[in-house]
């Protein structure tokens, strides 16, 4: 169903609008996935569909004609436990996120992390661990991105 539900991206117009970025939430998709699900599907799977997705994303994009920067760009939310992906007017470096994020090239990583959160959406209470100060995060940049340049080739 996942990945059913991935492919089907494609089937909904890319919103392309610089002037108006809100316009563009209307690109933002989450999924989710019971655990049986997420057990029976590998990585590689998953990637090689997002991978497809967004090359299909990108002949959409050209055939709007849009001139300018252009990303579809995927996420995992482990606080409501979904997999999360959009697209917008944007670079790599300049993704509407509120909080700190980093682009990486490593899209597997972000896909595993959703397939193994065996509690989606929750924290079990073992799990807990205390909130550290902003000098002591582990991971530098905040929130793993992968982005993909959808402005069509040759502009």
């Amino acid at each position: 169903m996942l990945l059913k539900d991935i492919r089907a991206i494609v089937s909904e117009p890319v919103v392309l609008a610089p002037e108006d970025p809100s316009a563009e939430n209307a690109n933002t998709n989450w999924f989710g996935a019971p655990p049986h699900e997420r057990m029976g599907l590998s990585a590689d799977e998953v990637v090689a569909t997002i991978e497809e997705t967004a090359i299909v994303l990108r002949e959409q994009v050209a055939g709007t004609g849009h001139q300018g920067a252009a990303t579809f760009y995927v996420w995992h939310d482990a606080i409501a436990g979904q997999l999360r992906c959009s697209a917008g007017t944007c670079k790599p470096s300049d993704l509407p996120f509120d909080d700190a994020y980093r682009v990486t090239d490593d899209l597997r990583a972000i896909v595993v992390e959703f397939l193994e959160d065996r509690a989606p959406g929750s924290i079990v209470w073992g799990e807990l661990e205390p909130v550290p100060y902003p000098e002591e995060t582990e991971e530098p940049g905040g929130l793993a991105v992968w982005a993909f340049d959808l402005t069509p080739f040759g502009r």
